[in-house]
């Protein structure tokens, strides 16, 4: 029997509301999970987290395994225990280093080998090693070990990688030991080309996981061939397990996303933006360093409730900047995190509504967007 169990609610077209049941509870979808890559969702901490109604969060196991170390972490008593976090939490393999650190990286078939950045010492990272770093770190949900390619990417190079993934896939299965209290998660690869992503996507269901994701997006590519990606791989996965869009992105692409059937996801947007004076409002997103806010009293998004909100002004935060205060990306991090949360329930508010209710949404998010042209994220998993 599985650890992780999803319960479809309501339905709008393909979009859905639904409940991740996790061991360490419960997660209203669809549900975005802020980046907390080493242990920590950068600048915040737990309790402001829960304020801001965050359920599951996203952290990663490549990272925590190079420093402070898995066993470390598990002689401590575990991840949650080690970042006072009791809800649920996902861990990224270490796949999507495959690709943002491939200078550093030599890819075989036993696993990859990478030069850390820290101490410049080399450790390779196998499916086996991916596994047993997740299990030891005590997490919900630990991802397979993938290959996350360029892009673009020619289909021979593609379907290479996508078969490797698979036989990783399965060797990551074979190495399970604590089935019972860390779910797994199958990536559906296949680069840019539909075919290939319907095939994998039906090859690892076969395989009867306990969830599945989409993978190899939000890696430069623009955001039209990203959705079409989704597109080729949702009708394949069941109806009856979690689908995860890895790395995505601006509220117009999850709201998209949604549409398509898609029910939880992960970004470094709303802290990285927060990090650099960027802050999503309902008037769209503003930079808090700009002149025009030095002597404006109102609050950063007047239709916000949380704390940043309900306690400073657009002139204070932007004197916070203006001084190098450390507590200004903390206040504008804190903000955007509510904002995507308070996105996600709008989100689960207009599947009930029906149609017209979801299709309002959508226009609404399109002020919320990334350029023109460009993908719906940079990919990076550092929030």
């Amino acid at each position: 029997m599985s650890v992780l169990s999803f319960t479809e609610s309501h339905r709008c077209g393909e979009a859905r509301c639904g409940v991740l049941t996790t061991p360490h509870g419960t997660v209203q979808t669809p549900a975005f999970m802020p980046v907390g890559t080493k242990g920590t969702v950068k600048g915040l901490i737990p309790t402001e987290l829960r304020d801001c109604k965050v359920e599951m969060v996203l952290c990663n196991a490549y990272h925590l395994w190079v420093r402070p170390g898995h066993g470390q972490i598990g002689q401590l008593g575990g991840l949650h225990r080690f970042m006072n976090w009791d809800g649920p939490i996902l861990t990224d393999s270490g796949g999507y280093q495959v690709f943002s650190l491939r200078h550093l990286t030599k890819v075989s078939e036993n696993g990859v080998r990478f030069r850390s950045p820290h101490d410049g010492q080399y450790r390779t990272l196998t499916p086996e090693v991916a596994v047993e770093i997740q299990e030891t770190l005590g997490v919900d949900v630990a991802m397979a070990f993938d290959e996350c390619i360029e892009w673009p990417a020619d289909r021979d190079r593609v379907a290479r990688s996508t078969e490797r993934t698979t036989r990783w896939l399965k060797r990551c299965m074979a190495a399970r030991e604590h089935a019972d209290k860390t779910g797994l998660l199958g990536i559906v690869q296949g680069g840019f080309y539909a075919d290939l992503r319907a095939a994998h996507a039906r090859e690892i269901v076969d395989l009867d996981l306990d969830g599945y994701a989409i993978g190899g997006l939000s890696v430069g590519e623009p955001i039209d061939e990203m959705m079409a990606m989704v597109e080729a791989s949702i009708p394949h996965l069941p109806r009856t397990k979690v689908r995860y869009l890895m790395g995505v992105g601006y509220p117009v692409n999850i709201v998209d996303a949604v549409i398509r059937g898609v029910d939880i996801f992960d970004c470094v947007i709303p802290t990285r933006s927060g990090r650099f004076g960027y802050a999503f409002t309902s008037e769209g997103k503003i930079s808090i360093k700009h002149s025009r806010f030095s002597d404006d009293q109102n609050p950063l998004d007047p239709s916000c409730t949380c704390y940043t909100c309900r306690s400073f002004s657009r002139a204070y935060l932007r004197h916070l900047f203006q001084s190098n205060e450390i507590l200004a990306p903390r206040l504008l991090s804190l903000h955007n995190v509510a904002f995507y949360q308070s996105l996600m329930s709008k989100i689960r508010s207009a599947i009930q509504a029906g149609p017209e209710a979801l299709q309002a949404l959508r226009d609404d998010a399109a002020r919320w967007t990334a350029p023109a042209g460009q993908a719906a994220s940079t990919g990076a998993r550092n929030g």
